[in-house]
């Protein structure tokens, strides 16, 4: 057998190459996650500048002049919403925290009711899994309860800790400021330290993954800000009409974490607790909340099309793929970062997908 060192160093280099894509990648999110104040403002900093372009053009300013106008319109709306959430997240959390056990066991009772009626003695199923099915959903109820106490009392925490909020608060407003203002000078001098090689490869890259990912991200956080405001507005306006809603921006802030996910929706949250409702008798309610889900959909199939200028072309099996993957990896927050990261891999890897990897790597030809 005659070894082919032209040929098994180009696998090398390819492999090599794929290897340290995947490594540089893991290491941009922990340095995302490191410097999370910056990519926050980094973003903020994609929604306003359609503002700051049209007020260049409409008003004849310069950058500087139109990126402070914007900034100092978001800086004031972001302050108030701020405080307004800030309070209202602790006190709903603290109410949730200390009602939670009446809630879980209603739900429970109910669980119990539904397979108490249903007639499991015509479809002959014995008693022992009998007993496994209602252990189990104890068991569920129970793993619920402590993860959702878990997780109000580390919001909680995070919330209360004056100190820390306000010096992420600064240091992000302070780089949008900077990321506005001069953006221009920022990217000049980001590609004057770097070789030229590497600039170009650098910003051909970042120019493709910026018209995909870029739009892609900008256009989701659009769109869940749309869906959190109107679940906000809708289940604040049907609690001050009187139906039972407890806590508005708690769930408010779950519908929009739930529709940020690709796949799933706002549906996820709001149709099974409309039947939960329905089931509880409380058929206003159900009919409320079925209403609202029924408007953010209209509103998001009319509005989607109008944001989101191309699809990302995946497959929704690869992007639950991902979604699973980063899941299994970092929690819950892997939902999100999964298909983000999937959308950068095939962006780079654009060519070796469309001809197979293992094909494009190891063939010969």
């Amino acid at each position: 057998m005659i070894f082919d060192e032209v040929h098994w160093t180009r696998v090398l280099k390819r492999s090599t190459y794929l290897i340290l894509t995947l490594f540089g990648l893991y290491l941009s999110f922990k340095l995302a996650v490191f410097y999370i104040p910056f990519l926050i403002a980094f973003i903020i900093s994609l929604i306003m500048e359609p503002a700051i372009k049209f007020l260049m053009n409409k008003a004849s300013l310069t950058r500087k002049t139109s990126s402070i106008i914007i900034f100092i319109i978001v800086f004031g709306i972001t302050v108030g919403l701020l405080v307004w959430g800030i309070v209202t997240l602790i006190t709903e959390a603290t109410e949730l925290l200390q009602t939670l056990n009446y809630y879980l066991d209603t739900a429970y009772k109910q669980i119990q009711n539904l397979i108490d009626e249903f007639q499991f003695d015509s479809i002959r199923i014995p008693t022992e899994i009998m007993n496994i099915i209602q252990n189990s959903t104890g068991e569920v109820f129970n793993y619920l309860a402590n993860w959702i106490k878990n997780f109000l009392t580390n919001v909680i925490n995070v919330v209360t800790s004056i100190p820390t909020i306000a010096i992420y608060f600064v240091v992000t407003i302070l780089a949008l400021y900077f990321i506005c203002t001069d953006k221009i000078y920022i990217l000049d001098q980001m590609e004057h330290h770097f070789p030229k090689k590497w600039s170009k490869k650098m910003l051909m890259h970042i120019r493709e993954i910026a018209s995909t990912l870029g739009a892609y991200l900008k256009a989701q956080v659009i769109l869940i800000l749309i869906s959190f405001i109107i679940s906000v507005i809708g289940l604040y306006f049907l609690k001050f009409a009187g139906l039972n809603i407890e806590f508005p921006l708690l769930i408010a802030l779950g519908i929009g974490f739930v529709d940020a996910l690709p796949i799933l929706g706002s549906g996820t949250v709001m149709i099974p607790w409309g039947v939960g409702a329905a089931l509880n008798g409380d058929i206003k309610l159900a009919l409320a909340i079925i209403g609202l889900w029924i408007l953010m959909s209209i509103v998001r199939q009319f509005i989607e099309p109008r944001i989101v200028s191309k699809q990302i072309g995946i497959h929704p099996i690869f992007t639950l793929i991902a979604m699973y993957t980063g899941f299994k990896f970092i929690g819950l927050i892997g939902l999100i970062i999964g298909p983000i990261i999937l959308i950068i891999l095939n962006n780079i890897f654009s060519n070796l997908i469309d001809k197979g990897v293992l094909k494009t790597i190891f063939d010969k030809t």
